[in-house]
């Protein structure tokens, strides 16, 4: 597969008023699992590792080297992505390693300070030819609390871009991270006067907690990437669950990963032609 993107990937999106699905890679499974569920649907996708989950690690490049090799693999459009990263050596180190997208999250900064380090990190992820996406607004849930955070301004919005030059911009609308209820309550109002006014594609994080006919709505209100990542975790431990439940016998991971890998695989299908407005 040739080397896209996500920003070409989401343009493409952008084009047909639908959006990408993103996708957050945990371990080696994670990534076969999104492919194979890409591949059957034909619809690109992004793979996203994050800043927690390379800690997770304890290095960068094993998941890494592991995910780009996936990638490199596959035979539809696939981008990988550096998520919610605040540490600025690492984002160098991933665009090295070559990540061609990463996020950069100054959202706990204040306007002028996330401006200052949003455009900075604009400036290095472009002089390699990378897409760079940053959040304004915080998104809540990161701290495990499932209340909304500060919600995005549709006038400091495209100041922000216009001021950083960043690609995509990630925007507070009523989602929260690690939902594990699909109940978020979505302001469609608001993404609707964020995409009138600003010029680049907008992300919506906390996708998991969102139901499917809203973030069908979403989609058609301006929203291009959407990110999922733990109602993918549901499913994987959902289906690890069932099948140990099955034999107490059972210690070759191979069968109850597998399994698990499977239903992932399975679930990226559905909603990426959900993101499709199929």
């Amino acid at each position: 597969m040739s080397k896209l993107s996500s920003l070409d990937i989401v343009q493409e999106a952008d084009r047909a008023g639908t959006a990408i699905g993103a996708f957050n890679v945990i371990l080696l499974e994670h990534a076969e699992a999104i492919i194979a569920g890409a591949e059957i649907a034909n619809l690109p996708i992004i793979l996203q590792i994050s800043q927690n989950a390379v800690k997770y690690h304890g290095a960068l490049e094993p998941i890494s080297l592991a995910t780009l090799a996936c990638a490199a693999a596959a035979a539809v459009p696939t981008s990988v992505h550096l998520d919610h990263a605040e540490d600025t050596e690492l984002i160098r180190r991933a665009l090295d390693l070559g990540y061609d997208s990463i996020m950069y999250d100054g959202s706990k900064l204040d306007f002028a300070e996330n401006v200052k380090s949003s455009k900075e990190m604009a400036v290095l992820a472009h002089s390699y030819g990378a897409t760079i996406e940053v959040e304004l607004g915080e998104i809540g849930g990161k701290d495990g609390v499932h209340a909304p955070g500060v919600r995005t301004n549709p006038i400091d919005a495209k100041s922000f871009v216009d001021e950083t030059g960043v690609d995509l911009l990630a925007v507070a609308v009523g989602s929260s991270h690690a939902m594990t209820s699909r109940d978020a309550q979505l302001d469609f109002e608001l993404i609707a006067q964020i995409h009138a006014v600003v010029p680049v594609p907008l992300v919506l994080h906390g996708s998991s907690g969102v139901s499917d006919p809203d973030l069908q709505t979403a989609i058609r209100a301006g929203m291009r990437k959407i990110n999922i990542a733990t109602h993918l975790n549901h499913v994987f431990s959902d289906a690890v669950r069932a099948i140990l439940a099955t034999d107490e016998k059972l210690v070759d991971p191979r069968k109850y990963i597998g399994s698990a890998r499977a239903e992932v695989a399975s679930e990226i299908t559905r909603l990426l032609k959900l993101l499709n407005l199929e």
